[in-house]
């Protein structure tokens, strides 16, 4: 793998991290102080404390923003315990949808002509004087700069050569594929890696183009998830580390919740 690649991966990392960033902002702002108003109305039920997390980190493709309000939220009294702790558990199921946008890139529907088409809208839309139609502008641009991102980053790992020569073929071929401990080494792994790209979304994506490439096999790449679903933890974490003591019990609520699904599994 030449420098050019390695360039390319982390330009891939970099759209896809700030189209999410992006996109999660401008939705935020688009929505106002109407937002929390609707997510403390709609966590009164634990059922539908789960359905909100789960549509709410749908959209904005981030569980460790939708986490990181539901801290800050508790930590300024709008929710309660019981309310965060469900809304996170919604924003576990909902942050696996990413997973389905990295796999919407092999499809037969060209969705990075659709991201090319999200962005233009989006800059016409950006210079609106209107400005609710300049905040759905960017919008559309996070939007699009997701797929671009995602695009960018599957085209830049390099297929593993058969002479492996390719060295990030050559490091995963290190580890045996049939050793149980090789399987907690990678849940590890996964854990560290989000923890210092802080989005599982972003290692999710990587994971699934190394699988797509045949660097790994399925059951590494089973245990490289379940590890960043513990290491997406420590983002909501340092959000309450300033916080209050119901703000850092529903940051330490969801690293159990994570931790036990883990082990669970």
């Amino acid at each position: 793998m030449g420098l050019d690649n390695v360039i390319l991966i982390f330009g891939g990392l970099g759209i896809f991290i700030y189209g999410m960033k992006l996109l999660s902002e401008s939705l935020e702002t688009a929505a106002g102080d109407s937002l929390k108003k609707i997510l403390s109305s709609l966590t009164g039920n634990r059922f539908l404390g789960v359905f909100t997390g789960f549509v709410l980190t749908s959209i904005i493709q981030s569980s460790s923003a939708t986490t990181v309000m539901v801290v800050s939220f508790v930590n300024a009294g709008l929710l309660n315990l019981v309310q965060a702790i469900s809304v996170i558990m919604g924003a576990n199921i909902g942050t696996t949808v990413t997973g389905w946008l990295v796999n919407l890139t092999n499809v037969k529907v060209n969705m990075t002509i659709v991201a090319y088409f999200a962005i233009i809208a989006g800059i016409v839309s950006v210079f609106s004087k209107n400005k609710k139609i300049s905040v759905w502008g960017y919008c559309l641009l996070g939007f699009g700069f997701i797929f671009v991102g995602l695009d960018v980053l599957k085209n830049s790992v390099p297929k593993p050569t058969a002479d492996n020569s390719n060295f990030l073929y050559s490091f995963f071929q290190i580890f045996p594929k049939d050793n149980y401990f090789i399987l907690i080494f990678f849940v590890l792994f996964g854990a560290l890696l989000t923890m210092v790209f802080q989005s599982s979304s972003v290692t999710m994506a990587f994971t699934i183009m190394i699988l797509n490439q045949g660097y790994i096999n399925i059951e590494i790449a089973a245990a490289m998830v379940l590890g960043e679903n513990i290491g997406t933890t420590i983002t909501a974490n340092l959000a309450a580390f300033a916080g209050n003591k119901m703000a850092k019990k529903a940051a330490f609520s969801h690293t159990l919740f994570n931790v036990f699904g883990v082990l669970w599994m």
